[in-house]
């Protein structure tokens, strides 16, 4: 049995343990869940409670430190462009971002990870390359409006990207829900984007997934995200 998978069922013994006088005073009950529901705003919600004894790895923890950031990223970015360009795309998805970056907050807190972004205001981050790509987006985006907009779609298709290789390198299931969900707002977003552009007769071409991968999400129908 791997070292982690013992632990987590050794947390569990114990928790049960720890709950039982409780549970049979209060006539029984269910443990906390992790719960994820998002609207056609792809919000999201999450249980911030304790883990007991279900250590994350490095990679988990570096994965979830750099998803709170990159969100943030995402969020800022937004709300510059928005106070340049007053389109609604920006405010619409920068709003969505909010509720994406604080559901990673969330399992910070739960499973007891250092925030990142504490303390730190709009484009200010821990992540240097992160800091440097905010800069350069922000500078890019502030060109025109298209400009801004091609901004969005490039952060929405690396946000997707990232998602999908860091969701490959946890086995835990609330943390996996999570970034579900975020992809599934982020394909969202990524329509939402592509429908400005293409209102003002730009047809964007893919940067970072493939230009299939694109398309199929770009020229299908909204999700509606969450559990």
């Amino acid at each position: 049995m791997h070292r982690k998978e013992f632990l987590r069922r050794l947390g569990q013994v114990a928790s049960v343990a720890a709950l039982s006088p409780l549970l049979v005073a209060c006539g029984g009950g269910d443990a906390d869940t992790l719960d994820i529901a998002s609207d056609d705003q792809s919000s999201l919600d999450t249980d911030a409670g304790t883990v007991i004894g279900v250590p994350l790895s490095a990679e988990e923890i570096a994965s979830l430190k750099f998803m709170r950031e990159e969100e943030k990223l995402a969020h800022d970015v937004y709300s510059a462009l928005f106070a340049d360009w007053g389109h609604p795309t920006f405010a619409n998805v920068a709003l969505s971002e909010t509720e994406h970056t604080e559901a990673i907050l969330a399992l910070l807190l739960k499973y007891g990870v250092p925030d990142p972004a504490e303390g730190k205001p709009a484009g200010v981050f821990e992540d240097q390359d992160l800091q440097a790509l905010y800069n350069q987006l922000v500078a890019t985006g502030r060109q025109s409006l298209i400009a801004g907009l091609e901004v969005g779609a490039l952060i929405e298709e690396k946000d997707i990207q990232d998602i999908v290789d860091r969701r490959a390198l946890t086995d835990e299931a609330d943390i996996q829900g999570v970034y579900d969900s975020l992809l599934c707002g982020s394909r969202n977003h990524l329509r939402a984007f592509n429908g400005a552009l293409l209102d003002l007769g730009v047809t964007y071409v893919a940067q970072v997934i493939t230009q299939q991968e694109w398309d199929a999400i770009a020229y299908s129908a909204r999700e509606t995200c969450g559990g």
